[in-house]
């Protein structure tokens, strides 16, 4: 899938999400990623190329989507996975510890009621992310994946749209 495509449907998804009935817990969009290729294997270690590659094209494919926050755990692959989303948005990065999912989430409803947020998160806590902001669908991500782009939109019913989608 080309950037554009890509692009023409997250736009097509923030639209939809605008037009949904609002809820009081929920935003109008959550878009979860893991962050990109890693360099090596160290807790705390920065992208490879190949992930610098990888985060600018999530801003090219996100840039247009009506993003107004920005979440990244501690870890600076998080943190350098957003950056360029944040750069051409002009937003700051939320800094988020990777194991208080439940305290994001809250962050999220609240914070965050109206907006379209996006989080990026790790191959264990973004799974946990989605299904705490209702997802019924179980999901893994494999240790080599790179490319999921998890997009959570409240619904009137209790179980919000959930997409899947690779970037």
């Amino acid at each position: 899938m080309t950037v554009r495509p890509c692009a023409r449907l997250v736009a097509a998804l923030a639209v939809a999400a605008a037009l949904a009935p609002v809820t009081a817990s929920a935003q109008k969009a959550v878009f979860v990623v893991r962050h990109a290729e890693r360099q090596d294997d160290s807790i705390d270690t920065p992208l490879s190329a190949a992930g610098k590659a990888r985060a600018e094209k999530l801003a090219a494919v996100l840039g247009d989507a009506g993003v107004t926050a920005i979440y990244a755990t501690q870890w600076q692959r998080t943190q350098q996975t957003v950056a360029p989303l944040a750069a051409a948005l002009k937003l700051p990065v939320a800094t988020v510890q990777s194991k208080d999912i439940d305290a994001l989430v809250a962050t999220l409803r609240t914070t965050h009621a109206n907006g379209v947020v996006v989080v990026a998160a790790h191959s264990d806590s973004a799974p946990k992310i989605v299904a705490a902001l209702g997802a019924a669908n179980a999901i893994t991500i494999a240790h080599e994946e790179y490319d999921n782009l998890f997009v959570v939109v409240p619904g009137a019913g209790p179980t919000p749209i959930f997409l899947r989608l690779r970037y």
